[in-house]
């Protein structure tokens, strides 16, 4: 009953994609036995042509907006049914290590919305990397997708590798045992995109890399 009440909770949501994995690969695994992730397009599928950080961070807010809409009623239908979850944080809890306590880019993998792509981002079949994820830890079990475990970026593509200005991506394609590292200089991106801090009042978007994916345009 539960699975199915979800299932046409995202009903009302053609646009969104999801799916179920257990989270025997986390931190979690002990204490809840499924993860529900999803993936809520931007509003605006930004292509390099039509890019703009402005506009860029626009999507991940209205996109963000639409994720607390789908967590509000996910938690109203776990509560009215007594489910135990959890709705981990979307971000890393300091500056130091830079990784979330749950990693919603490996849950998405693993519940086979996409892949991880040269861009160290989740790259889905219908929408590229343009794409807010989500995701609720929940103690019940689910049928659970099929995990990507290889990527379908082309060995031969550079877009966003010759799109990032830091030249932060190492232009290796993923593979389901790859570490962030073999990717990308995830510290060098973060440092450059945190000179806009006292400026914007946020880090820089910077979702050149996005924008330029040949996947969902």
């Amino acid at each position: 009953m539960l699975e199915k009440n979800i299932r046409d909770l995202f009903l009302t949501y053609p646009q969104v994609l999801y799916g179920f994995t257990n989270t025997s690969y986390s931190a979690y695994a002990g204490t809840y036995r499924s993860a529900l992730v999803f993936a809520v397009p931007y509003g605006e599928q930004l292509t390099l042509e039509t890019y703009t950080e402005e506009a860029f961070e626009k999507g991940i807010q209205e996109a963000g907006k639409t994720v607390e809409e789908i967590l509000a009623q996910l938690e109203k239908l776990l509560v009215e049914q007594e489910i135990t979850y959890d709705i981990p944080p979307v971000a890393q809890n300091n500056e130091t290590d830079l990784e979330a306590p749950f990693s919603f880019k490996y849950a998405a993998v693993h519940a086979g919305l996409g892949w991880i792509g040269k861009n160290d981002v989740v790259i889905t079949k219908r929408y590229g990397p343009r794409v807010r994820l989500s995701a609720i830890l929940i103690d019940a079990p689910f049928a659970y997708s099929e995990k990507i475990t290889e990527s379908l970026c082309p060995e031969t593509c550079r877009n966003c590798i010759d799109a990032c200005p830091h030249k932060a991506l190492h232009d290796v394609r993923w593979n389901i045992d790859s570490v962030r590292s073999d990717l990308i200089d995830y510290r060098l991106c973060n440092d450059k995109r945190s000179l806009s801090i006292k400026t914007l009042g946020r880090k820089h978007a910077c979702g050149l890399c996005m924008a330029t994916c040949p996947f969902g345009i």
